[in-house]
Parts: structure tokens; sequence; C-alpha cells
């Protein structure tokens, strides 16, 4: 079943943490609230699972108004940061503890036990403690228990956070895949930008209690709306610039003395913006490309990073970018070189400032 949240608000003593959001999430898909700690993502996540109570508002699981129910009457899962398996419970026991507490008993809970330990690769551990298992296998022991109720809602609260990061990659593929194969609706929340773009069938990038930016991952990466967003999702070069219009859904921006095409993203008039320029949609070359904008800049470094090599460049006017170049001879260029960088107009966007 979808989502629905109607004029959301939340509030810690007299502060609102959350003002008047509204939101709907398709039923099964994969929804990721995205945001820097402090932005509330957590708060929207606890209250959604009713461990945190609305001030006002409404929120709705299909039809069903669940806005006054307590967690354990919303159909939801949870998967917590921490695991918060119990230490003194085998996997087993740990497993179906959501089960006995629905009052089941028997072979059905013996049924449902094994086919959950068998979609996250955990059967041959049952009788382990959660201090005889690997973090990832107490992360994918706490999957299993929120996917064995068949839940309606399956809520994650930052669950790979604690994990290295090559397991993190292993664990969000698991994630995903029993996500898509259940299709169950799916609230997940992280502050790591690669998670949401790997997993996520939509992002809200949250500010400040609001959900700034709604879109799919190649939406809120390609076509970022605010200079937040842009900054918070990937790398991105931030420059102001003064601007007018070009036609076709394009601006002219100056830079360095010239004049730059970009896709215009304002939601308004005016001759003031930012441009918004992604390191790996520039080029570099050692003379001027006819076929691209360009401009002369100067190499101040460079790090090579294997599949790709970083360089910082500087502009006319003390401006300074990053470029990351891929690909055969990524690594050619050198600290004073000068070079000519070239910048794509369906890469180059400008928002409002």
């Amino acid at each position: 079943m979808g989502i629905g949240i109607e004029n959301l608000t939340v509030t810690y003593g007299a502060e609102n943490v959350i003002s008047g959001l509204s939101l709907d999430i398709p039923e099964g898909c994969f929804f990721t609230l995205l945001g820097p700690s402090g932005c509330g993502k957590t708060t929207l996540l606890r209250t959604i699972a009713g461990f945190v109570p609305a001030a006002g508002g409404t929120i709705r699981f299909g039809g069903q108004d669940v806005t006054r129910l307590p967690p354990h009457k919303r159909a939801i899962g949870m998967v917590f940061q921490d695991y918060a398996l119990f230490p003194d419970k085998t996997v087993n026991q740990n497993v179906a503890y959501g089960l006995h507490a629905r009052g089941e008993k028997g072979p059905t809970v013996t049924g449902k036990l094994t086919e959950a330990l068998e979609r996250v690769g955990l059967g041959h551990l049952g009788d382990r403690h959660p201090a005889e298992l690997s973090g990832g296998q107490r992360q994918r022991v706490a999957l299993a228990r929120a996917l064995v109720i068949k839940p309606a809602v399956l809520l994650m609260d930052e669950p790979l956070s604690n994990l290295d990061a090559k397991l993190r990659v292993q664990i969000r593929e698991t994630i995903t895949e029993l996500q898509r194969e259940s299709n169950i609706t799916t609230v997940f929340v992280t502050h790591d930008q690669e998670e949401a773009l790997s997993m996520s069938d939509l992002i809200g990038v949250m500010n400040k209690g609001a959900v700034e930016q709604l879109g799919s991952p190649q939406e809120i990466y390609s076509a970022p709306r605010t200079a937040y967003v842009a900054d918070f999702v990937g790398a991105a070069n931030r420059l102001s610039t003064r601007i007018s219009l070009a036609g076709d859904g394009m601006v002219s921006a100056e830079l360095c003395g010239a004049r730059i095409l970009a896709t215009d993203a304002r939601t308004g008039g005016g001759t003031e913006g930012i441009l918004i320029l992604r390191p790996e949609t520039l080029h570099l070359s050692r003379d001027p490309d006819p076929a691209r904008q360009t401009l002369p800049a100067t190499v101040k470094s460079r790090q090579y990073l294997g599949a790709r090599t970083s360089y910082r460049l500087h502009l006319a006017g003390d401006i300074q970018v990053v470029a990351d170049l891929h690909g055969p001879g990524h690594d050619g260029f050198q600290p004073g070189e000068t070079v000519s960088l070239g910048i794509d107009p369906s890469q180059a966007r400008v928002i409002a400032a």
C-alpha cells in the first residue's frame, strides 16, 4: 500500500521540526529520505512509524488513517541503525519474535521463519546468538525479522551506517533485491548519497524539516532545482553569474567575461543565478574544440584516483573549478599547464541565486 502524508506537523517542545509537510509515496516504491544530520529525516520516519506523535496533519497507509495508531497497529516492519537484536536470543528466536507477538504458533511460525532466513542467506545460522555474528549478518537478521511478519510498509533508519564500505554495497544489494521481490512500500533514511542514488525509485532531499526536491535518482542528480540539492547530492561547481534568456529553455550565463549557454532551471526570472557544473561533465584539451563552449584555464593541482583523475583549475577572475576526467588519457594533464575547458550546454544548469 502507498503512504499519504498531508500537512504534517511535528514539534519538539515549542519548536516545529516539521511544518505542513505533504508527500505521496506510491505503493511498492523504494523511497529514500536523504539529507544531513538534523534535517528532519529520522523524525519524519519515526512519525510515520508511530514512535513520534504528529502535532497536526494526517498519515495514511492506503486509505487508512494511521495518524493516531500506535506502532504495533500500523503493519510496519522496522530496521534500526543499531539492529536492536535481543542479545540473549538466537537468530531463530529474534526473527520469530514478531510472529509470536502476533499469536502465531507451531508449523506456521517454522515455515515463515525458514523462508525469511533463507531469503537473507542465514538459514544455517539459526542457532547462533547475535554476538557470534558479523555486522553484516546481524543486519540481515534485523532485515529478516522485519520482513517475516509480511508488513505493509518497511521502514529503515540508516541501516547500513555501521558497516564497512564493501559490506555496505553487499547489504544494499540484498535489501534492494528483497524489496523488489516483495514489492513492499519502503521508506529508507540515509545521509549517504550513493546509497540513495543506487537503491531508490524516488528520493526526497530534506532540508530544515521540508522536502526540498522530490524526484527519481536521475532527476535529483542531473536536474537539481536548488543550490542545496546540487551541493548535497554529488560534487558540483557552483558559480555566481549574471544571466539573460537565450530561448528554448536556455540561458546565457556570464563566466570569465564569456557567455556560456546553459539549461534554465530557475523557477522565476531575474538576471542573477548560480551556474552548476558537475565535474564529470567538463572536458579538458590542449587546444580549443570548435564543437564545444571553451574557456582558457590553468591546471593548479591533480589527484590521480585510478579510474579517474580530478583536476583543480584556475580560470580568469580567480575562479576555481574542479573537472573529473575518465577514460584513456584521463591523467595526461600536469600542474601549471594551460588547457582549454570545455562545457556542454546540455549538462550546465542555471538555478535561482
